[in-house]
C-alpha cells in the first residue's frame, strides 16, 4: 500500500452502488460493523482506516484536504467514480471536503457527529502537546466519557474496553497529525457550496460536536436536514446502531443525487424505514469569511502580513494573537503590524530551517537576554512546534554553558511552570 492511498475494506455486492463510510478520530472501520448487514443489502460498502489507525500504515497526513486526496486515490484504484458518503467526526470533515472539492464524485452525503469547525485550533494543538509528552494512554482512558452516555458505558463494559484499546493502539504521530488537520479545518464560509442532499445526524447528548454544531451545518448547506438521535452521545453509530442505520438507509435511498451513470451506480429502490427527522432550522445567512475567529487583514498589508498572521497563530496560538490584537491601539498597532510582517511573515516562513529548529534558536536567545515573559510564550510555542520537554531541558542545559548559570536557572523555573501547565492531561 502506497502513502497516497488508505487501507480499506469492501463489503456487499460488486454491482451495487457504492457507499463510503469514514470513521472517527481514534477509531477504525469497525465502528461501522453494526451497520454493515443492512447497508450491504443495498450498497457496495467501502470502509477505510485513517493513517496509523487499526492496521493502517503510519503515513501521517496533516490536513483534511490530504486525507480526502488519499481517499480519492484509493477509490480511483478501485475504479469507483461516483459514490455516496457517510462520515463520523473527522470522517464527516473528509466528506464535506469531498463535496466541496469533488462535487462531481459525491452523490449524497451524511454527516454524523460532525461540525463545520471542530472546537478551536488551540485546543487541538494542545492535545498534540499532551500526546507528544504522555502518549495516547490519557486520551484513550477518557475516550469513553466523550463518546458514550454514562448509562451506555455502564451497561456495555466490553464496548468501553474496545474503545479504549482502539485509541491506545493508534499511532501517536498519526493521531497528532490528525489533530493538526482538525486545527486548521474551518468550512463555515464554504457550506453554501455543498451541492448534494445532506443528512446531518447528531446525538442529543453529544458534547464533542453538540447540536449547535449540527444546526450550523444544516443552516449552511442548501439541501440539508437534521436528524436528532435521543439519549445518544458522540459515537452514535456504536451507541445507537439501529437508529443510525435506518437514518442512513432512508437518506441514501431517497436522496441519492444521481441517475445511472459511470459504473451503473444508481440508488437501489428499497423500502425505506421512517425515522423521525427534525425539520431544518429557519434559513440563516452563512457566516462571514473567518480566519481563526478574526476578520481577514486589510488588503493593503500584502502577502507578508497574511503569511505572518497565519504562522503566528499556528505557533503562538489563537488565544494569544486574539489578546494582542484586541489590546492594540494607535500607539502599539504599527509595532504589531511590523513584527507580524517581518518576524513572522518573512523570517519564520523562510524554508531554510524548520519550526523546531527556529524554536530552539528563539529559546536560546530569550534565555541569553533574560526575556522571561517571551520565554514562557515561546516555551509553549516550542511544545506546539514538536519539541518534547526533554528536548527543551537539553536546550536550557546548553544555555547554562554559553549564557550563564543564573540565566539558565531562571529559564528553568519559567519553562518548568509552562511545561506542567501544557502537558498535564485534562481530568
Amino acid at each position: 500500500m502506497s502513502e497516497k492511498t488508505l487501507q480499506h475494506r469492501i463489503d456487499g455486492p460488486d454491482d451495487a452502488p457504492v457507499l463510503v463510510l469514514g470513521a472517527a478520530l481514534g477509531t477504525t472501520w469497525h465502528m461501522w460493523d453494526r451497520q454493515i448487514p443492512e447497508l450491504t443489502r443495498h450498497w457496495r460498502v467501502i470502509r477505510f482506516d485513517l493513517p496509523g489507525h487499526g492496521g493502517s500504515p503510519a503515513h501521517a497526513a496533516t490536513s483534511i484536504a490530504e486525507l480526502a486526496d488519499r481517499l480519492v486515490a484509493t477509490l480511483d484504484a478501485l475504479g469507483v467514480e461516483r459514490f455516496g458518503y457517510a462520515g463520523c467526526n473527522i470522517g464527516g470533515a473528509i466528506g464535506t471536503q469531498l463535496a466541496l472539492t469533488r462535487p462531481h464524485r459525491v452523490t449524497s452525503l451524511a454527516l454524523v457527529s460532525s461540525s463545520p469547525r471542530y472546537g478551536t485550533a488551540d485546543a487541538w494543538r494542545q492535545r498534540g502537546v499532551v500526546i507528544r509528552t504522555n502518549g495516547l494512554d490519557p486520551i484513550a482512558r477518557t475516550a469513553p466519557e466523550h463518546w458514550f452516555t454514562l448509562g451506555f458505558a455502564g451497561a456495555q463494559p466490553a464496548i468501553v474496553e474496545w474503545a479504549v484499546q482502539m485509541v491506545r493502539t493508534t499511532d501517536p504521530g498519526c493521531y497528532i497529525a490528525a489533530c493538526e488537520a482538525l486545527a486548521s479545518y474551518d468550512v463555515r464560509s464554504s457550506l453554501g457550496r455543498v451541492g448534494v442532499p445532506t443528512l446531518v445526524v447528531v446525538g442529543s447528548e453529544d458534547q464533542v460536536t453538540p447540536t449547535t454544531d449540527a444546526r450550523s451545518l444544516v443552516a449552511g448547506v442548501p439541501d440539508a436536514s437534521l436528524a436528532l438521535v435521543p439519549g445518544t452521545s458522540h459515537l452514535a453509530p456504536v451507541e445507537q446502531p439501529s437508529a443510525v442505520t435506518e437514518l442512513l438507509i432512508r437518506h441514501f435511498t431517497t436522496a441519492w443525487h444521481d441517475k445511472p451513470g459511470p459504473g451503473g451506480q444508481a440508488a437501489i429502490g428499497a423500502a425505506a424505514p421512517k425515522p423521525q427527522i427534525a425539520p431544518p432550522p429557519p434559513p440563516q445567512a452563512p457566516p462571514a469569511a473567518i480566519e481563526s475567529g478574526l476578520a481577514q487583514p486589510e488588503q493593503d498589508r500584502g502577502g507578508t502580513y497574511e503569511a505572518g498572521i497565519k504562522i503566528r497563530r499556528e505557533v503562538l496560538g489563537d488565544a494569544h494573537v486574539d489578546r494582542v490584537q484586541a489590546a492594540a491601539d494607535d500607539f502599539t498597532g504599527d509595532f504589531h503590524d511590523f513584527i507580524t510582517r517581518y518576524a513572522w511573515g518573512e523570517t519564520w516562513t523562510r524554508p531554510g530551517l524548520d519550526r523546531r529548529t527556529r524554536s530552539i534558536i528563539t529559546l536560546t536567545a530569550l534565555v541569553a537576554r533574560g526575556h522571561h515573559d517571551e520565554l514562557a510564550l515561546h516555551t509553549r510555542a516550542a511544545l506546539r512546534n514538536g519539541l518534547t520537554p526533554t528536548e527543551i531541558k537539553e536546550v536550557l542545559l546548553h544555555t547554562a554553558v554559553y549564557c550563564g548559570v543564573p540565566a539558565a536557572n531562571s529559564a528553568f523555573a519559567v519553562a518548568q511552570r509552562v511545561i506542567r501547565e501544557e502537558t498535564t492531561p485534562e481530568g
